[in-house]
């Protein structure tokens, strides 16, 4: 077998649902619940931060699909949750009506299965049915299910796709374009479907026409029908990595024309324009940049571009929205948020401010109307300031719609930013959130530093209610760090830690860690860490090269074995971000990566807690359990709960993800608060 690891004795760990790996799970979730939920102040948080998440008066988020604003919400009554619509004349009261379009409690309860919604494809622009998505317990694999948006019920003889990390999307009121698992040689080595189809209404899926076929090798196949009137237009994508792609405009013959333009792209037709947002210099462009277009003529080989944004080494892409008439520019200057509005003209495009955004704030479209006119939602927060959702129309102004109230209490409270030196001179930015510093008698105090480091994602300023109940309540002080291996200064932050430069982004996050340290914020003996998924590599990497710096660790859904990680459900999809296994010129470094691998006896780490769910099925529950049973054959202190459900994101429901949560702070302040600590063990 590929991948094994030599004289691992865990690999029997990786057998999900095996009778002997459950009962092992079973005995570490009691031992974390003993440890952990009979603390004397776990029930009082657990029930602070479910109160934060099912709160009545949070902002109820929506999407425009015609004449209806559609919105997903979960609450103590809907734990599952009610998929619900309602008119802009309501949605402008405090209290608005709302019709139920879809009751997921309801629908769990009749057929005895744990239902999480996972999405609905809506048809446009009729907007009569829906292609409903539900995944079991909070899996990425989904059934899908036609929904008749009228009379609020399945379509009993409608388009319906078994069990399957499926990609399907109207074409017509009768025809889908439909990637699926087909049985054999159907799927990518990623585990995603690697053909296209077309389905007619009425026939076998597995009948369904062939029009595209990926590579195995390749991450995945999909397919979309653009349905913008006067612009119909069929396209087919192929993901070579995770980085890399080529789309192709499907001609009615079935013939292919690729869009020639760099793998490494982001690229898309929007009415007449193709947008380009090349992540490597190309035509006399920085990576970076956004370009605009003309469709129609970059097929026929003009390459005159009209220029949306240009990077520099402080500011970056953050991302765009289009109205009818305009498109807006979200940018980032040093992680915080900046918006405009630029429209077409016929001597180029002009630009002017949309909205003023505070400092180390957020702003974000939450949506728009691209199809009919100039409408937009926007919310703004920060760290110690709740959302606010906007509504107006370029050139018409806005309104204030929605307004959260506090879930925290912020007296004394402070949001800054500071920048540490990285080993090798790179300036790291990171917030920190927490008590006000700037009094004479400050002292250090317990301390949470976030990271996640990878997949050019970035860490923006946000209201994080839960944090702030758990955490900054309590006195502690919340630290976000944007790491090499993000995105936060545009594709070459993201590049500076692929592959064999992974320890970078360690390197930054340890730098991060000092600099606390430095300013006096708080010391190593109450400094935490905490990441998740990719940021769970990063965790077990702190662990295992710099544990003298941390008083406590959170690894969440973690990636910790960089030897497998290729044979474990999704991992494949993730070799363009950290190296092939399998290829001898990656290998040693993966090795050197390697959490897993680089566990010794010999170390004196922090301890440690481990979270992941048995429904994991894009990071294998494997990575978390067999590094915390090598940590207890090498009497290390360590904490695993696995939770039964929830999918990568370890929760599937508010009382779960209550649950986690108030886990970590608790583990987190037992170890970080100066008094007595619990016993090694």
């Amino acid at each position: 077998m590929r991948g094994v690891i030599e004289n691992d004795p865990y690999l029997w760990l990786e057998d999900i649902e095996g009778e002997a790996a459950l009962a092992w799970v079973a005995e570490r979730n009691a031992e974390t619940a003993a440890a952990l939920a009979t603390d004397a102040g776990f029930a009082s948080l657990k029930k602070g931060l479910r109160e934060v998440l099912d709160a009545s008066d949070r902002i109820p988020y929506t999407v425009r699909r015609g004449e209806h604003l559609y919105n997903f919400w979960r609450d103590a009554g809907h734990v599952r949750g009610l998929w619900r619509r309602t008119t802009m004349e309501q949605y402008r009261k405090d209290d608005p009506e709302w019709e139920v379009v879809l009751d997921v409690d309801a629908l769990a309860a009749a057929e005895d299965e744990k239902w999480v919604w996972a999405g609905a494809r809506v048809r446009h622009p009729e907007y009569d049915r829906a292609l409903v998505s539900l995944s079991r317990d909070g899996g990425d694999a989904v059934v899908v299910r036609e929904f008749d948006l009228a009379t609020r019920t399945f379509v009993e003889d409608g388009f319906r796709v078994a069990e399957a990390k499926t990609r399907i999307g109207w074409i017509d009121a009768d025809t889908v374009f439909i990637g699926t698992d087909f049985g054999p040689g159907s799927l990518t080595d990623s585990g995603y479907p690697r053909t296209v189809r077309r389905w007619r209404r009425g026939t076998p899926v597995e009948d369904a026409a062939e029009v595209f076929e990926a590579r195995t090798q390749d991450v995945a196949a999909g397919g979309w029908h653009d349905s913008t009137p006067g612009f119909e237009r069929d396209f087919v994508h192929r993901s070579l990595d995770f980085h890399h792609s080529e789309t192709h405009l499907l001609a009615a013959d079935g013939t292919l024309v690729r869009i020639e333009v760099p793998d490494d792209a982001d690229a898309y037709a929007h009415r007449e324009y193709l947008i380009v947002s090349p992540k490597s210099a190309w035509l006399g462009h920085p990576a970076g940049a956004l370009l605009a277009f003309g469709f129609d003529a970059f097929l026929a080989g003009d390459r005159t571009a009209q220029v949306l944004f240009t990077p520099d080494e402080r500011t970056a892409l953050a991302g765009h929205s289009w109205t009818r008439h305009h498109l807006i520019l979200e940018t980032m200057r040093d992680v915080s948020t900046r918006i405009e509005v630029l429209t077409p003209a016929p001597g180029g495009w002009t630009r002017s401010p949309l909205a003023d955004v505070p400092a180390l704030s957020a702003v974000s479209v939450v949506d728009t109307d691209p199809d009919v006119c100039d409408e937009y939602f926007l919310d703004v927060s920060g760290f110690l300031q709740p959302s606010t959702l906007y509504h107006g129309e370029i050139g018409a102004g806005s309104e204030i719609l929605k307004q959260a109230p506090a879930r925290f209490d912020t007296a004394g409270l402070s949001a800054e930013q500071h920048f540490a030196t990285s080993e090798d001179g790179t300036r790291v930015p990171y917030f920190v959130i927490g008590p006000d510093r700037s009094g004479p008698d400050s002292a250090p105090g317990p301390a949470l530093l976030y990271g996640y480091g990878g997949f050019e994602v970035s860490l923006t300023p946000y209201y994080a209610a839960s944090t702030g109940r758990a955490w900054l309540e309590r006195g502690g002080t919340y630290v976000i760090a944007n790491i090499r291996g993000g995105g936060e200064y545009g594709p070459s932050w993201h590049r500076a830690a692929l592959g064999a430069q992974r320890p970078r982004a360690f390197e930054d996050f340890a730098a991060v860690a000092e600099d606390l340290v430095a300013r006096g914020i708080t010391t190593p003996a109450m400094l935490g860490a905490a990441g998740g998924s990719n940021g769970g590599l990063l965790m077990g990497a702190m662990l295992t090269r710099y544990p003298q710096l941390f008083g406590a660790i959170v690894a969440q859904v973690p990636l910790l074995d960089m030897l497998r990680f290729h044979e474990l459900l999704a991992g494949a999809s993730w070799i363009a971000e950290y190296g092939d296994p399998d290829d001898e010129g990656d290998r040693p470094h993966l090795r050197t990566l390697s959490p897993y691998h680089r566990l010794g006896a010999d170390q004196d780490y922090p301890p440690v807690l481990l979270t992941t769910s048995t429904r994991d099925d894009r990071v294998h529950p494997g990575h978390a359990r067999k590094a915390a049973a090598r940590l207890r054959e090498l009497g290390h202190r360590v904490l695993l709960h696995e939770n039964t459900g929830g999918g990568h994101a370890g929760a599937g429901d508010n009382e779960q993800a209550a649950h986690n949560n108030a886990l970590m702070h608790t583990f987190l302040w037992q170890y970080l608060t100066p008094r007595v600590r619990p016993a090694s063990g």
